[in-house]
C-alpha cells in the first residue's frame, strides 16, 4: 500500500494547504510539515493556551521521490546541513561559521528533486544542541544521542506541487491546550533536563570524534567513523 495518514498541528483547521506558502526558514525549507504520529501533532497545535486541532490525512506515495534521511547512505551530518541552510543560524564563534561551510561543501543534499523529506524536527531544544556540536561543545556521538531524547520524532514534509495535490484532507481533531501544552512543554523540558544533566557532563572519551577533527581530518560522506545509527 502507498496510502499513508499523516497529521499536521495547527491552530486552525487546514482543508487545503497552499504549495509555494509557508515559512521558508524551517527545519526543511518551503513545505507543508507533517508527522505520523497524531499525538505529537496535537502537541505541535498548542504551542499557547489557545489549543488547536491536529489536521489528518492520507497521502498516496506511489511514485514519489522520497529523501529518507534515516536510511544507510546519510548520517546526522546531511541532515545537519540542511537544517543550518535553512534556519537562522548566529555563527558568533568562528568555528560554527567554519562548521556550516565544511558541512555544505561535504553533506549538504540536493533536496530540489524530492517530493517529499523524512527526518528530524528540530525545535528550539534541538536546535540548542546542534549549536553546541558545530562550537565543538559536544561530540558526534553526543549529538547522536541527543537527538532522541524527548521522543521528539520525525516530520514528514511534502516539498512539490505533485505532493501537495495528491494530499487528501479527512478532518480536523481538536487538541485540547489544557492536555496538549503541558505535554509540550514536559516533553521540551525532559530532553533539556537530560541533555544538561546527562550528555553535557559526560567525560571526553579519547574516541569521541568533535567538529573540529571532522574538519581537520577532511572527513567525507561514506566514512566509517560518521556511519552511526541515527534512526528515530
Amino acid at each position: 500500500m502507498s496510502d499513508i495518514t499523516l497529521y499536521h498541528g495547527s491552530t486552525d483547521i487546514i482543508e487545503r494547504p497552499e504549495f509555494g506558502k509557508g515559512n521558508s526558514r524551517n527545519d526543511y525549507g518551503l513545505g507543508f510539515y507533517c508527522t505520523r504520529e497524531i499525538e505529537l501533532a496535537k502537541e505541535w497545535a498548542c504551542s499557547t493556551m489557545a489549543g488547536g486541532f491536529a489536521n489528518i490525512y492520507t497521502l498516496d506515495t506511489a511514485g514519489f521521490d522520497i529523501l529518507n534521511l534515516g536510511a544507510p547512505e546519510y548520517c546526522i551530518l546531511h541532515w545537519l546541513a540542511i537544517l543550518i541552510n535553512n534556519r537562522v543560524l548566529y555563527a558568533g564563534v568562528p568555528i560554527v561559521a567554519e562548521s556550516k561551510e565544511y558541512l555544505t561543501a561535504h553533506f549538504f543534499p540536493d533536496v530540489s528533486g524530492f517530493d517529499a523529506i523524512r527526518g528530524y524536527r528540530a525545535d528550539d531544544s534541538y536546535f540548542t544542541f546542534a549549536m553546541d556540536f558545530l562550537s565543538n561543545a559536544i561530540s558526534f556521538s553526543q549529538l547522536s544521542r541527543a537527538m532522541r531524547l524527548g521522543s521528539l520524532g520525525e516530520q514528514f514534509v511534502l516539498k512539490s506541487k505533485k505532493a501537495f495535490e495528491t494530499l487528501r484532507f479527512v478532518r480536523g481533531e481538536r487538541a485540547d491546550a489544557e492536555i496538549y501544552f503541558k505535554k509540550r512543554r514536559d516533553r521540551d523540558n525532559e530532553a533539556r533536563d537530560q541533555y544538561l544533566n546527562r550528555e553535557r557532563k559526560m567525560p571526553r572519551q579519547s574516541e569521541d570524534i568533535f567538529m573540529l577533527d571532522i574538519i581537520r581530518e577532511e572527513m567525507k560522506n561514506g566514512d566509517a567513523r560518521l556511519q552511526r545509527d541515527i534512526s528515530i
